[in-house]
């Protein structure tokens, strides 16, 4: 087939056994890479694995925590030692906070984002660096998200998260930039999953998120979508582009999608409101 354009290529993904992750790991085993996935929970992981083997693809994959350096180290060994190389690493692992003003929402659940965001991207980063390094090739991609050129109240931890993402990510292309390696910055946009439409408020900031359901309406995307361009990043058409950040939600697509609304309505095409399960927390301070 002339669409494999990862043939035989070993790729890495986080949080891959669902939503964006699990849309990577099949776009990347469509194109003939070898696919290596991550997550918490091994049933999960084992479960997707099983599937792409069982869709004739080559995969494998371990329960990692990757706020833990030692089992990402591990993920990347079981990746060489399964395939023989290790050319892709796609840092998707990530959690947002409950909704709502920084002091109010419980440190447990702020710290769980930076830990995961975070940690979880420089351990990967790490792992996957020095393998590249040696190897003088690979591609390193990061996810960006909301926030990362910016602040963004009431999701404090999860747009800080994305700057200090988009930042070292930047950093890292400068240090490494005559290594043979590509480091990149990928922002996804609005994704269509789980993560979008369930989501966790602090009492009383419940209703403040019902913009969410009109805006994923107008630029949300499904996880096909991104992974497209994340396919791209991950191929050669993107090699010597070290330090490319690129996001699926450009300012022109927003502008056509807003202005294109009335004629989907027209032509009868999907206009449905993202439906959105909001689930409250208890507030770490009182009012």
């Amino acid at each position: 087939m002339t669409d494999l354009i990862l043939k035989d290529k070993v790729a890495v993904i986080t949080g891959g056994s669902r939503g964006l992750g699990l849309a990577l790991a099949q776009t990347y085993a469509r194109a003939g890479a070898h696919v290596v996935i991550a997550s918490r929970t091994s049933k999960t992981v084992n479960n997707v694995v099983e599937a792409l083997r069982q869709s004739g693809y080559q995969a494998a994959g371990l329960a990692c925590d990757v706020a833990d350096m030692e089992q990402v180290e591990t993920l990347a060994q079981i990746a060489f030692r399964s395939f023989g190389r290790l050319d892709i690493w796609v840092n998707n692992a990530g959690l947002s906070a409950p909704y709502g003003p920084t002091a109010h929402i419980p440190n447990s659940d702020f710290l769980n984002v930076i830990n995961t965001n975070i940690v979880g991207t420089y351990n990967g980063s790490i792992a996957a660096m020095r393998y590249f390094i040696r190897q003088h090739s690979g591609k390193l991609i990061n996810l960006l998200g909301r926030g990362d050129t910016g602040a963004i109240a009431l999701q404090n931890a999860y747009s800080s998260s994305k700057v200090w993402i988009r930042n070292f990510t930047k950093a890292l292309a400068k240090e490494y930039k005559d290594s043979g390696v590509d480091v990149f910055g990928f922002n996804p946009g609005l994704v269509k999953t789980d993560m979008l439409s369930n989501v966790h408020a602090v009492e009383g900031y419940e209703k403040k998120m019902n913009p969410l359901r009109y805006v994923a309406m107008l630029w949300g995307n499904d996880a096909d979508v991104p992974a497209q361009k994340a396919l791209w990043l991950a191929s050669p058409a993107s090699d010597g582009r070290n330090g490319l950040m690129t996001t699926v939600l450009t300012k022109r697509l927003m502008f056509s999608r807003l202005i294109g609304l009335p004629f989907r309505r027209l032509s009868k095409r999907s206009t449905e409101l993202l439906e959105l399960n909001v689930t409250a927390v208890k507030p770490a301070i009182g009012d």
